[in-house]
């Protein structure tokens, strides 16, 4: 359910944007104005991310308050490299180190 609910290229993005609102999150009228989605669509895609479990929501007054779940997303993460290179650390980390996205990606210990 979680690759299915990220196989949206909007709900991705709309995923990505609670990551870097996290930990506080965003009502979802923010997240409409953000990325400039009516509202009514929004809802549809925001439920699949909360029913996914890579998103939380709770009720402030009248509003939704949408969070990114980022220990389900590291644990996603763990899940998707856990057998990288057979195990081999040193290898894994080669590869980490030479990815457009090292400056974001932690060291692994050996």
């Amino acid at each position: 359910m979680i690759f299915e609910a990220l196989a949206s290229d909007l709900r991705l993005e709309i995923f990505r944007l609670l990551v870097r609102h996290a930990p506080g999150g965003l009502v979802q009228g923010d997240i409409a104005r953000e990325l400039d989605i009516p509202s009514t669509n929004l809802s549809f895609h925001l439920k699949a991310l909360v029913q996914s479990g890579l998103a939380d929501v709770a009720r402030e007054g009248r509003f939704m308050r949408y969070r990114a779940n980022i220990p389900r997303m590291l644990e996603v993460i763990g899940y998707l490299t856990e057998n990288c290179c057979s195990g081999d650390p040193g290898a894994c980390q080669r590869f980490r180190d030479a990815s457009p996205a090292a400056h974001i990606l932690p060291r692994r210990s050996s």
